[in-house]
């Protein structure tokens, strides 16, 4: 049961997920809430330049149905006549139709955020060129709802124009017999009243469109539980491989450290759970610093290095257990450690003037220190 939940799509797309759908063309989209976005341009264009279209529409009227005789015999100024009344049309409609390509590019903005241009979109696949998956496309429960809601569209925008058209007959035969002065306005109110109902049906068709849409693409993108560990192993790296690499990081860092071992001044002892060597620059001046520490295992290489170099091991447990909780490698001794700490460098200097100077100055060995004060609360507890 695990297994099969685990390839079930439950889990909603990762950002991830949703930035490659975009990355190949698959965005939200509303063929319906485009045609009402146009259509509304188109409301408004009328709206706000029906004077202008009555004035230009009679203005052309006039134009194209006055014609001199000389002009009827001339073919040239038949053609001529033609193109002016052309570029008089397009003057006229250009500010509408500017209006329309506006909304429509508008639309992408505000469902999806942004326009998009996707070169995987416009790659050549063989597979949409298979006849079985196009009929696959006819006649799967997509293609049925699109006809549906074809038909069910077709109803309304019908219904709407027919009522239009059915409100306004009176208007529509008295125009017959009215002047053109009188009759291309009343015609122009009425084409508003029916681009008006058409646009308020559409708005209808989109609001229910809009979310439907949403929903299925985000439907579509959703992941399995094994596709969002796979994402996560892809952009956080595998945790085995993340193992690894830290795995060779610390023994990288162990043996740069155990490196620095053989140039110790001396190594304080647990004297066999930890172990840290402290080196003294002469010419840098400061406190000693820690150059190596470790426990157990590590505590022991470090135990053996300095044996194998004649680096001086001193065994003061209180001392290493609190060298190796407060100091980091590559730091000097805290104050509240100086005292001890140079009772230890006092033997190890006095250690190496015996092992220069020998039995010929009559200098007897030094006694390591057995105990060093060490302030309360900075050694972590006896171990072993």
């Amino acid at each position: 049961m695990a297994e099969g939940s685990d390839l079930e799509k439950t889990e909603p797309p990762s950002s991830r997920r949703l930035e490659q759908a975009r990355e190949e063309g698959q965005v939200a989209q509303s063929r319906e809430l485009m045609a009402f976005m146009v259509m509304a341009g188109g409301a408004l264009g009328l709206w706000m330049l029906s004077s202008w279209f009555v004035e230009r529409g009679e203005h052309m009227m006039r134009l194209g149905l006055t014609l001199d005789r000389q002009e009827a015999f001339d073919t040239n100024a038949i053609g001529l006549n033609l193109l002016v009344l052309g570029s008089e049309a397009l003057a006229t409609l250009a500010p509408f139709f500017i209006l329309t390509m506006v909304a429509a590019l508008v639309t992408p903005v505000l469902l999806t955020g942004g326009w998009l241009f996707s070169p995987k979109a416009l790659e050549f696949k063989g597979e949409r060129l298979d006849p079985l998956k196009g009929v696959k496309r006819m006649i799967s429960w997509q293609s049925i709802a699109e006809m549906v809601k074809g038909i069910l569209k077709t109803i309304l925008m019908g219904g709407i124009v027919w009522w239009v058209v059915m409100h306004e007959q009176d208007k529509l035969f008295a125009m017959l017999s009215q002047p053109i002065e009188s009759a291309l306005p009343a015609f122009g109110q009425v084409l508003l009243y029916a681009f008006i109902g058409f646009v308020a049906g559409l708005m209808v068709i989109a609001l229910i469109d809009v979310p439907f849409q949403l929903w299925r693409y985000y439907a579509g993108l959703k992941m399995t539980r094994e596709e969002v560990r796979q994402e996560m192993k892809e952009l956080e790296g595998d945790p085995h491989l993340k193992a690894r690499i830290r795995s060779q990081q610390r023994e990288i860092s162990r043996n740069r450290m155990m490196s620095e071992v053989p140039k110790a001044d001396v190594v304080v002892t647990n004297p066999t759970h930890f172990a840290v060597a402290l080196k003294y620059d002469r010419e840098k001046g400061g406190a000693p610093q820690v150059v190596a520490k470790g426990m157990n295992l590590v505590a022991q290489k470090i135990r053996d290095l300095a044996g194998e170099h004649k680096v001086p091991i001193v065994e003061l447990p209180p001392l290493a257990r609190a060298l190796h909780r407060h100091v980091e490698i590559g730091e000097e001794v805290p104050a509240a450690l100086y005292t001890a700490v140079a009772e230890v460098m006092a033997y190890v200097y006095q250690l190496s003037e015996f092992m220069t100077l020998g039995q010929k100055s009559g200098i007897f060995p030094p006694s390591p220190p057995t105990a060093v004060a060490v302030p309360e609360g900075l050694d972590p507890g006896t171990v072993d």
